[in-house]
């Protein structure tokens, strides 16, 4: 064989080994939340598992998101190469016209499918030890910081109107970013908070100064209508035990226009890596199966072929 024709046979092979390669690739799109949140830094250590667990086959490209309705809103213009979070019961809203997308309806909406859940959204009452706050009744007489615009400021408003407190305490005029300096100057009694725990803020509001995550009883949880949460025993400093609280449920979607096969690799690796996610950030460890029983809508074929490999039971309506 001549110099001319080994040159032109090895340029081909290398073409099409670069071709296999590029094929073999998955590339995803991921919208979560805002830059700076905990649930966008969640986002890019799902991207960073993805890759370690498929050998850099699946590559996620996290895109910034203004909220969950925007997420679910954006599958109407989207790909099957598109995943993005949100609670399962603002899906259960689009898919029904209600709320926030009545007159807004859409087809794609109807094609929505769920693959794996992340940490959920948990509500923190947080309270100086001073100020002598051991449940949410204590709350009254005090002044709280709920911040603005948030689902913790939202939620937290709504609690102290269901259980007769709105009138009882001082809504700290702050931002929520000022809690912890506020709490600890003793300018607030306590402030309100939601995020996947171990919530950063509370982290360092009990390591700054005591303080008392306040637990609720079992009849308030269901006054709420969210879902019951543990927070563990020793999870923020000075906690000796366990904390009962509400959470709403964070679930990651995608549409029927993604594959099975990438569906199932997607479920697969996120599971497979969450014992690693779990030892780089805490919060990972709020996430286990039991979760999916949250998910009220369909689950991907692809995300249920997994989870009947792995012995995951799933409700016949998630099938």
């Amino acid at each position: 064989m001549n110099l001319v024709l080994k040159t032109a046979v090895t340029a081909i092979a290398l073409t099409a080994a670069a071709l296999t390669s590029a094929s073999a690739e998955t590339r995803i799109t991921y919208k979560s939340a805002k830059v700076g949140s905990s649930y966008y830094q969640m986002g890019v250590e799902l991207a960073e598992a993805m890759k370690a667990g498929t050998n850099g086959e699946v590559i996620v490209t996290l895109e910034e998101s203004q909220g969950s309705v925007q997420n679910v809103m954006d599958v109407r213009a989207r790909g099957g190469d598109f995943v993005f979070t949100t609670p399962p019961a603002l899906v259960g809203l689009a898919q029904g016209g209600k709320a926030m997308f009545e007159g807004k309806g859409s087809p794609a909406f109807d094609e929505i499918r769920a693959l794996f859940p992340i940490p959920s959204l948990t509500m923190h009452f947080v309270m100086s030890q001073d100020s002598g706050a051991t449940d949410l009744m204590g709350l009254e007489g005090k002044t709280i910081l709920l911040g603005k615009g948030s689902f913790g400021a939202t939620e937290g408003a709504k609690y102290l109107d269901l259980f007769g407190l709105t009138d009882k305490v001082t809504i700290a005029d702050a931002e929520l970013s000022n809690a912890v300096a506020a709490l600890k100057n003793g300018q607030i009694d306590g402030f309100v908070t939601a995020g996947s725990w171990p919530a950063p803020n509370v982290i360092e509001a009990a390591a700054s100064t005591p303080v008392t995550v306040l637990s609720m009883t079992d009849e308030q949880v269901a006054e709420t209508k969210r879902t019951r949460l543990t927070i563990p025993a020793g999870t923020y400093a000075g906690q000796d035990s366990d904390i009962i609280t509400t959470s709403l449920p964070v679930v990651a979607f995608t549409t029927t226009k993604m594959d099975d096969n990438t569906a199932y690799a997607l479920t697969k690796t996120f599971w497979e890596e969450k014992a690693r996610l779990s030892q780089s950030s805490p919060w990972w460890n709020g996430v286990d199966p039991s979760m999916l029983s949250t998910i009220g809508g369909k689950i991907h074929p692809g995300a249920v072929r997994y989870y009947e490999e792995a012995g995951i039971d799933l409700s016949d309506a998630q099938k």
